[in-house]
């Protein structure tokens, strides 16, 4: 599984011990940026990384702003794209299970570092359970 991410200026500091956490477990992880917690809009990096995932160079995609609430938006409004934005493990396996979610928002203000691995690790290792739920999906995409 290829995963690609990408934070504002608000979620920099998370975004980063998240990626530490990927590589150590050997996941295939590509971040996006930014470099830095120097103030960036995170249109710019939310936008991109949504697209990557839609387009299928990544199956899945992680964005971490102050609330997660800005990337979310901005990353469902890239078609094919399901962004849920997270801040619990129930939320974090009902969004793969139900609504076979490809990318997750969280927010850096919002939970801690221990929280988001949690979150992380239940959303990549949950599959997707299809049956009633496909045709609710697949009104998403209509």
């Amino acid at each position: 599984m290829k995963v690609i991410i990408a934070s504002d200026h608000g979620g920099f500091n998370l975004k980063n011990s998240i990626v530490q956490k990927l590589q150590d477990t050997g996941v295939d992880i590509t971040d996006f940026g930014p470099d830095s917690d120097d103030s960036v809009d995170y249109p710019d990096f939310a936008r991109p990384v949504a697209e990557k995932v839609a387009s299928g160079e990544y199956d899945r995609g992680i964005l971490i702003c102050g609330t997660g609430i800005g990337m979310s938006i901005t990353a469902n409004k890239v078609r094919n794209i399901r962004c849920a934005l997270v801040h619990d493990t129930f939320s974090a396996k009902a969004t793969r299970a139900h609504n076979d979610s490809n990318m997750l928002a969280m927010g850096e203000r919002v939970i801690g570092p221990g929280l988001a691995d949690d979150i992380v690790d239940i959303w990549l290792n949950t599959e997707y359970e299809g049956g009633r739920h496909e045709r609710r999906v697949c009104k998403i995409e209509e």
